[in-house]
């Protein structure tokens, strides 16, 4: 090998474990998502107590965060990663033997816990493992693992079930099992400290001064844009605007939701290589601006063929919403990031929270575009605020 030559940069191998146990558990989670509405509904209950169900989830997901950075610094990413994951196999395990609907409550809401636990530690550890300059191609590369298993999931739960409504959830369990230990064995213990771009080791910036910087704020910003419209609106009342304003199945949901999927997976690659090389403002400012007028749009459409196209087009806005703020938050926080990680996960659990509930309520009192430009206001709000970042995102904390 010449002197001259240069190495190319690689995944880390916490990078590439952290993908493959996302795949895992997203494909348990995809393989529960379609017959947990049905599985709620055979103990007697109505919509409503369908609703506090999966809400019970986002809840206890947005309660707990605030603990599990402490954790982390107390016991380590991978420790709290395993017990997470350990917390939602069991407790979804459990799901599939309840007797009736308080018990399954309470177990989807314990499963909340462990949820909040294994996200934000995988997020430090993935942030804190990797340089700035593969940040955004780790974040990248671990998303991915999460959307093929997403894609893979609601395939495997209809199959499962024909054979019963609660083998998904045994399923499931198995699924995080797996993922648990692959965590324990593969991943190192605690977070490597990387060197900074400038030769050094990255400083630790206090907690307060995280706060005032404007990258971090952006990134937060931008991520509860992304829980109150993906959820809230495009997950939401996409499914509803098929049926009930294109008369049409209700097929063709997850067929619209299955092509934008695709689109968001073919562009993480290219959308990761952009962010780490031109930057995360440009990123930012340019997908959610893109996402903004995407969704306002979409309440107009007369065709599902439109609809899709639009739909592809916001799944590649979010390969780079999805990315971008993660590694600006990256860049802020390095390897320090557990209380940090923890506030920026919050923003997208509380956006999912409340986002469902006043999406439906203007749809339901005011019109289906007027809940879909609420969303776009958020993105477009959040593209706004990125253009106060610093111009590229490897310069110091701006206050």
């Amino acid at each position: 090998m010449s002197t001259g030559s240069v190495r190319k940069p690689r995944l880390s191998r916490d990078v590439l474990v952290l993908g493959v146990i996302a795949f895992f558990v997203m494909v348990g989670f995809g393989v529960v998502v379609p017959v947990l509405p049905v599985y709620v509904r055979s103990f007697g209950v109505g919509n409503a107590q369908v609703g506090a169900v999966v809400s019970a989830f986002a809840l206890m997901r947005f309660v707990s965060s605030p603990f599990c950075g402490r954790l982390i610094d107390w016991a380590g990413e991978r420790a709290i990663l395993s017990i997470g994951i350990g917390i939602v196999a069991l407790s979804s395990g459990l799901v599939g033997i309840v007797q009736n609907y308080p018990q399954l409550l309470i177990l989807r809401g314990i499963g909340g816990v462990g949820s909040a636990m294994f996200t934000v530690s995988a997020m430090t550890l993935l942030i804190g493992s990797t340089s700035t300059a593969m940040r955004a191609r780790s974040i990248g590369f671990y998303q991915g693992g999460f959307l093929i298993g997403g894609m893979t999931g609601p395939a495997l739960g209809g199959l499962l079930a024909t054979i019963s409504l609660t083998a998904p959830f045994f399923f499931y369990a198995g699924t995080l099992a797996v993922a648990g230990v692959i965590g324990i064995v593969l991943l190192r213990p605690r977070t490597v400290a990387v060197a900074s771009d400038t030769g050094g080791i990255a400083v630790i910036i206090p907690f307060r001064e995280v706060l005032r910087n404007r990258g971090f704020r952006a990134a937060c910003l931008a991520n509860f844009a992304q829980g109150w419209t993906s959820f809230g609106v495009r997950n939401s009342l996409v499914p509803v605007l098929i049926v009930e304003v294109l008369r049409g199945p209700s097929a063709w949901t997850g067929i619209a939701f299955a092509f934008s999927a695709v689109a968001q997976t073919i562009a993480l690659a290219p959308a990761a290589r952009f962010i780490d090389t031109v930057g995360r403002k440009p990123a930012i400012v340019g997908a959610f601006a893109v996402a903004g007028v995407t969704i306002a749009v979409v309440p107009f459409v007369t065709s599902f063929l439109a609809l899709t196209a639009l739909l592809c087009l916001y799944g590649v806005a979010a390969a780079f919403m999805g990315t971008a703020p993660a590694a600006a938050v990256g860049d802020v926080v390095g390897a320090q990031g557990g209380r940090p990680v923890a506030l920026f996960s919050m923003f997208s659990d509380f956006g999912a929270i409340i986002g469902p509930l006043v999406a439906g309520f203007l749809a339901d009192t005011v019109s289906y575009p007027v809940a879909f430009a609420v969303g776009a206001v958020f993105f477009l709000g959040a593209s706004a605020y990125a253009l106060r970042m610093p111009g590229r995102s490897r310069e110091p904390v701006a206050t």
